[in-house]
């Protein structure tokens, strides 16, 4: 594996440098090959998997946008990483607050717009838009641009993701799962209610009495899990090509390396399995994974990453950089109800287009 060398950093901010750099992780569940795990469920459908034309049926394990989510906090929580971004915290009243780095939008989000932050958001974005310059959104909420961000309520700037992580399992066979409530008592025989009603409502989930779990009720078909036949795979993506896209009117090129440490980090940080109950996976010992840098032809070239030496450049360049300041401010009733209305009337001037 070729080491990580000055010459090997400076390519990725090369205009003619690497495109992309990729991890392949193999991961298995604790209890072992073979095992059953359980995806996420989404309304309407279920678990989300795709049949390919041989048949093969591909799980959705985690998405992108729920990888970006779990990874994001981490520069709130670990203290090493906190000093690597500016900390802005929205206090939403009766001792509570919410950072920026849980909200699912980031700068987008409704919450920034219905908070002191909107002014700062919206002229972050437009000066991005207008100028290409990314300098007040770093300073601002830098894991907007790691993690990408659509400022689609307002502005309409759009941050691609640098950063983008999935795990997809292959050739799954899917399971599913029955179970028979029994209540503790016989509540009809103490006289809360009639062996008629009871008998009506066994089985029948719509009842109130088996709503309130006050007689036997049966589930059947549920989802229970997926057993996966092929390989369990997170693939994380660096794009580079993105990252030197980002301009500023000084210092481009502190801004870019601040913006490269935060990514290294970011896909460097070690995964937290648990991604919900019953999906606990770790990485595959047999098939250790390791970072490649992508070239323009296609040509792939181990590199030395590790997490160890992301948070040490990181921490070089957001020095060089100077991190934003951190950022306690208020959320706003007003604001919110001001954002909603302009919803209201631009969905009025719409319906008024259509009819005319």
């Amino acid at each position: 594996m070729s080491s990580l060398s000055e010459d090997t950093i400076n390519s990725w901010l090369d205009p003619k440098g690497p495109v992309a750099l990729v991890l392949k992780q193999h991961l298995t569940p604790v209890e072992g090959e073979d095992a059953v795990f359980f995806p996420p469920t989404y309304a309407g459908i279920g678990y989300n998997i795709d049949t390919l034309s041989d048949g093969t049926k591909v799980a959705t394990i985690d998405s992108v946008g729920a990888q970006a989510n779990r990874a994001e906090p981490v520069f709130g929580s670990d203290p090493e990483l906190a000093g690597l971004v500016p900390q802005v915290s929205i206090d939403i009243g009766n001792g509570q607050s919410i950072s920026l780095l849980e909200a699912g939008h980031r700068l987008g989000d409704a919450i920034v717009r219905s908070s002191e932050l909107k002014g700062d958001a919206q002229a972050a974005f437009v000066e991005f838009m207008q100028v290409g310059d990314a300098t007040k959104l770093a300073k601002l909420g830098p894991t907007s641009l790691v993690f990408g961000a659509w400022d689609s309520r307002d502005t309409q700037a759009k941050l691609p993701r640098l950063v983008q992580s999935v795990i997809r399992a292959w050739d799954v066979d899917v399971l599913t799962r029955s179970a028979q409530y029994v209540p503790a008592i016989d509540y009809s025989k103490l006289e809360v209610f009639s062996e008629e009603e009871k008998e009506k409502s066994e089985g029948n989930t719509k009842s109130p009495l088996a709503q309130r779990g006050f007689v036997a009720v049966p589930a059947t078909g549920a989802h229970g899990g997926v057993v996966a036949r092929g390989p369990i795979v997170r693939d994380v993506t660096m794009n580079l090509v993105a990252l030197r896209r980002l301009h500023a009117t000084t210092d481009a090129d502190k801004l870019r390396r601040y913006v490269l440490g935060l990514c290294l980090v970011a896909a460097t940080e070690p995964l937290d399995g648990f991604l919900r109950q019953g999906c606990l996976l770790v990485p595959k010992t047999q098939q250790p994974a390791g970072w490649e840098q992508v070239a323009r032809t296609g040509e792939r070239t181990p590199v030395g990453l590790t997490n160890e030496v992301a948070r040490g450049l990181a921490a070089k360049w957001a020095a060089d950089f100077g991190v934003g300041a951190p950022r306690p401010v208020k959320f706003s009733k007003d604001l919110a109800k001001a954002d909603l209305a302009d919803k209201d009337a631009s969905k009025g001037k719409a319906k008024a287009k259509k009819v005319g």
